[in-house]
C-alpha cells in the first residue's frame, strides 16, 4: 500500500510528523537577515545567525520544512556521491580533502546542534558502506581507497561485505562515523530554537522577487515588502536566478517497505551504479521502516515511474527477504551542478549582500548544512576555509566532453512544440490524469480532478517556454527543460520559473 494524500505521494517524514505551519507574513517589515527558504539550508543559517544575535526572518511558500527537504532519505554522508577521486579531478586535492571535511563537519554540527537544544530526532552514528552494482558499477572502488587514503582519510576502508545477514554485498568500502536522523523532528527543534533565539518564521508567504545592492529588499506576493541588511537564497532552486543551465534537475524515487524491529542492521548503503541506490533504517515503535532510493532521471523526462518503482520493490526483496508490505512510495527533486559540489557563497560581486545556497548533488542534508555554516560565517564576517571550495562564482572544471549531454537534455524538449499533443481534445482525459493538447500553435495543459472537473492552462513553462509534461505520480506539470514544476491549477512548486502557468485567452 502507499501512504497518500490526495492521490499525491507522501514521504515517510510528512506521514510521520506534522509539517511546521506559522502565521503568513501580515505585514511590511525590516531585519538584519531575510532568508528565503524554511528547510535545512535556511533553518540552519537562521539558527547560527540568531545565536550570534541577529535578527532573522524565515518565508517559506509553503509550511516551514514542507519542501525538498521533506523529500529526503535523510542519509547524512561524508561519502561524496561522485566519488573523492573525481573531486580530486575537478578541484585538486586540496580541496577534494576540504569538501571531503566539510560533509564531516555538516555531521557533527547536527550532532552539535541536536544535542545542545535537546532535540529529539533519533540522531544515530552508523557506518557506511559502498558497494559494487551487480553489473560492476561505474566507480572504481580501488581507485576511491587509494584517493582517500592519499588525502588522509585512512579511517576509510575495505571490507569483505557489510553487515547485512541476507544480502552478500561482497567487497565493499566502509566509511565510519557516518549518521542519520528523522529529518523534520530535527527542523522542528530547529525552528523552535530560531523563535527561542527572536528569529522569526513565516509560512505559506511566497516571495516573488528581491533587489539587493545597496537596498536589499524582499517583496511578497501579498504585497509586503521585507527590507533586510543581507539576503539568503536557501530554497532548492535560488529565486530569480540565472544558474539554470549551471543546476539541471533530477527526480529520484523511494520507497519504505516494513519490516520487523532489528532485523536489519542499522547503516547507510550505496551502491555505484549510474543512478546509484542508497539503503537505510528508520525506528517506528513495534517496526523498522527499510528506506530504499534510486532510479533517479532529469526532471520531466520520463513517463515510467510504476516501472521505476517495481524495480526498486524488487531490488529490494531480493536482497531484504524480510522487507514485507511497501508502506511508503515517494520521489523528490535534487539538482545537480557540474564538478559535484554545491553553490554557496555570495551571489554574485555586484551583490554582495546576497548568499546563495544551493546545488545539493543528491547530499542536501550534509549540503544543506554546510550552507548555513559557511553562510552564517560570511554574513557575520569570519574567515571561512570552505568559502573558495563552494564560491558559486567557480568555472567549470569538467571537459564540454562532460558537459555536452546535459546540454542537449536541456534542450532537446523544445521539439514538443512541433509535435502533436498526448491526446486530441479534452473528452479523451480521464479522470485523475492530463494530457497535453495541441490546438493550432497553442499548447494545452489539460487535467481533470477526481470529480471530472477540467482544468486547462498554457502548456508553455513560464521559465524559459519549454512544453511542459504531465507527472502521472505527483500529479503535476514538470518542464523537461530546467526542471520547473507546477500544480495542475498552474502554480509554481518549483523554480527556476516564477509565475503561473498562464491562463488560456478566450477562442
Amino acid at each position: 500500500m502507499t501512504k497518500s494524500d490526495e492521490g499525491k505521494t507522501v514521504s515517510y517524514w510528512e506521514a510521520s510528523e506534522d509539517l511546521l505551519e506559522k502565521n503568513a507574513l501580515g505585514e511590511s517589515i525590516e531585519t538584519d537577515v531575510c532568508i528565503i527558504g524554511g528547510g535545512i539550508s535556511g533553518l540552519t543559517t537562521a539558527y547560527l545567525l540568531t545565536k550570534a544575535g541577529k535578527r532573522v526572518i524565515v518565508v517559506d511558500d509553503g509550511a516551514i520544512g514542507g519542501g525538498e527537504t521533506a523529500r529526503t532519505t535523510a542519509h547524512l554522508s561524508d561519502a561524496i556521491d561522485d566519488r573523492i577521486y573525481r573531486i580530486e579531478d575537478w578541484h585538486g586535492a586540496d580541496k577534494a580533502k576540504l569538501a571531503v571535511e566539510s560533509h564531516a563537519r555538516a555531521i557533527d554540527e547536527i550532532e552539535r546542534i541536536a544535542k545542545e537544544e535537546t532535540i529529539d530526532c533519533d540522531f544515530l552514528r552508523v557506518d557506511g558502506f559502498l558497494i559494487e552494482a551487480e553489473d560492476g558499477g561505474e566507480d572504481d572502488l580501488g581507485k576511491e581507497l587509494e584517493t582517500a587514503h592519499r588525502l588522509g582519510f585512512t579511517q576509510i576502508e575495505k571490507s569483505e561485505r557489510a553487515p547485512i545477514a541476507d544480502f552478500d554485498t561482497g567487497n565493499c568500502l566502509r566509511f565510519p562515523r557516518q549518521g542519520q536522523f528523522h529529518v523534520l523532528k530535527y527542523l522542528s527543534g530547529l525552528a523552535k530554537a530560531v523563535e527561542q533565539n527572536g528569529g522569526r518564521l513565516f509560512s505559506n508567504t511566497k516571495a516573488l522577487e528581491w533587489t539587493g545592492e545597496d537596498a536589499p529588499e524582499v517583496r511578497i506576493e501579498s504585497g509586503q515588502t521585507i527590507r533586510a541588511k543581507s539576503i539568503v537564497l536557501a530554497t532548492n532552486y535560488p529565486l530569480m536566478s540565472k544558474m539554470f543551465a549551471k543546476l539541471p534537475a533530477y527526480r529520484t524515487y523511494v520507497i519504505g517497505a516494513r519490516i520487523p524491529k532489528n532485523s536489519v542492521e542499522k547503516c547507510l548503503i550505496w551502491d555505484n551504479a549510474d543512478p546509484y541506490i542508497y539503503v537505510r533504517t528508520q525506528p517506528e515503535n513495534d517496526y523498522d521502516v527499510l528506506i530504499v532510493g534510486g532510479e533517479d532521471h532529469r526532471t520531466g523526462q520520463a513517463e515510467d515511474f510504476d516501472a521505476r518503482f517495481g524495480r526498486l520493490v524488487q531490488w529490494t526483496q531480493k536482497r531484504f527477504p524480510a522487507a514485507e508490505e511497501i508502506l511508503y512510495k515517494w520521489s523528490g527533486q535534487y539538482l545537480e551542478t557540474h564538478d559535484g559540489l554545491a553553490f554557496i557563497g555570495r551571489y554574485s560581486s555586484s551583490e554582495p549582500n546576497v548568499y546563495l545556497i544551493t546545488g545539493d548533488s543528491g547530499m542536501g542534508m550534509t549540503h544543506g548544512t554546510i550552507g548555513g555554516m559557511l553562510v552564517s560565517d560570511l554574513i557575520l564576517g569570519k574567515e571561512n576555509s570552505l568559502a573558495e571550495v563552494y564560491d558559486p562564482s567557480r568555472l567549470a572544471t569538467q571537459s564540454i566532453v562532460d558537459a555536452v549531454p546535459e546540454i542537449i537534455s536541456s534542450t532537446v524538449p523544445y521539439v514538443d512544440w512541433i509535435t502533436g499533443g498526448d491526446v486530441s481534445s479534452a473528452d479523451e482525459i480521464k479522470k485523475g490524469t492530463g494530457a497535453i493538447i495541441s490546438h493550432g500553435t497553442t499548447k494545452i495543459a489539460a487535467y481533470r480532478d477526481e470529480d471530472g472537473k477540467l482544468f486547462k492552462r498554457s502548456a508553455v513553462c513560464t521559465h524559459l517556454g519549454c512544453i511542459v509534461r504531465f507527472n502521472s505520480l505527483e500529479k503535476t506539470w514538470d518542464c523537461p527543460c530546467h526542471g520547473s514544476r507546477f500544480g495542475t491549477d498552474g502554480h509554481v512548486i518549483n523554480s527556476p520559473a516564477i509565475a503561473t502557468l498562464a491562463e488560456l485567452k478566450e477562442e
